[in-house]
């Protein structure tokens, strides 16, 4: 099924010079990069993103790490884009995520993980809304 999914390269992944090699693994998928722009995530969007961990002991944290310095935002496009973004991802925990997997091969720890990549359309939809305008998509 045709679909979208929303992606996030995080600080670390920026900060030590990663951006490019991840962002050409995903353009080796059959996936295509519809909108992409380098931004600073601001604390409202950072909260709106994940607001379905908010009262995780780890909320906080996690939204000072993803505040924390520039980020590379992605939104592909193209059949399986949500599984096939989340299997090239890997385990949220790097030391658990699969030989060759992004995370496995950036990731630091579960909060420094290298990507974030929306788990369902659903939620691909409503986090790529956040930060992305109907006339930053191309078509």
């Amino acid at each position: 099924m045709r679909e979208r999914t929303f992606i996030i390269l995080k600080p670390e992944t920026l900060a030590r010079g990663f951006a490019g090699e991840v962002i050409t693994r995903i353009e080796k998928t059959d996936l295509k990069i519809i909108a992409m722009k380098l931004v600073t995530i601001k604390p409202d969007q950072a909260e709106n993103l994940y607001e379905i961990h908010k009262e995780k002991a780890f909320f906080d944290n996690l939204i000072d790490h993803i505040t924390s310095g520039p980020v590379i935002i992605l939104l592909v496009e193209g059949e399986g884009a949500v599984s096939t973004i989340r299997k090239l991802c890997g385990n949220t925990n790097p030391l658990k995520a699969e030989a060759g997997s992004i995370r496995r091969m950036y990731g630091l720890n579960i909060t420094m993980n290298a990507i974030h990549a929306a788990d369902s359309v659903k939620n691909a939809q409503r986090e790529s809304n956040i930060f992305f305008g109907s006339d930053e998509i191309v078509n």
